[in-house]
């Protein structure tokens, strides 16, 4: 893996308003290796030959996922390098244009991942680089569900209920999964909307 140099970290955040936040620049990479680090999503900086120049904590453990326990830091995935290929061969077409393609992984039902790559801007760069950002999507559903049972006060069985529906279980499979029979789950889930209606109603 290339290391990520803090000549690097310093071109891509300076565009923004950071101007504003009174660092030192050997702090001001040490704070946004920091914050890029601790993202649940993966992000991943690639050469356009497929070399890493940089991979956070998640996209390390994702890629490994991917690769099903390849341990090679420089591997990666398939999956993910067949849409930055996408990517590279398309720029061509729209050379005046930011182009963002997306594709996903899905390894189970459990387990479906977003990936977005676009290029980074070449000009600010030594090397042309691409940025792969890897979402999992079930976590991301399973904290607009968290907010949503919050919002509207179901009880720990609608909860677990809701969850697996929003994660687009079916009536039989939740059935199956809790134990329980498909009435039952009927009953909760026309509770859990009665109580959506209801939250809708007051806002």
């Amino acid at each position: 893996m290339i290391p990520l140099t803090k000549t690097l970290i310093k071109t891509v955040i300076e565009p923004q308003y950071l101007d504003s936040i009174n660092l030192h620049d050997s702090k001001r990479s040490d704070f946004f290796q920091e914050v890029i680090e601790g993202l649940e999503d993966g992000i991943l900086i690639l050469t356009e030959t497929g070399q890493k120049v940089h991979a956070n904590a998640s996209a390390h453990r994702l890629c490994c996922q991917f690769n099903q326990g390849n341990f090679n830091q420089n591997f990666v995935p398939p999956a993910i390098w067949n849409v930055c290929k996408s990517l590279l061969n398309s720029r061509y077409l729209f050379p005046d244009k930011l182009i963002i393609l997306s594709d996903e992984i899905v390894l189970d039902k459990s387990n479906v991942f977003r990936i977005r790559v676009r290029l980074l801007d070449l000009d600010r760069f030594e090397m042309p680089c691409l940025l792969v950002t890897i979402e999992n999507q079930y976590d991301s559903l399973k904290n607009v569900a968290l907010t949503e049972v919050k919002k509207f006060d179901l009880t720990p069985r609608e909860a677990e209920i809701w969850f697996l529906y929003r994660s687009n279980y079916s009536y039989k499979e939740i059935a199956t999964k809790l134990y329980i029979t498909i009435n039952t789950v009927k009953k909760h889930m026309k509770n859990i909307h009665t109580k959506r209606q209801a939250s809708i109603s007051c806002n």
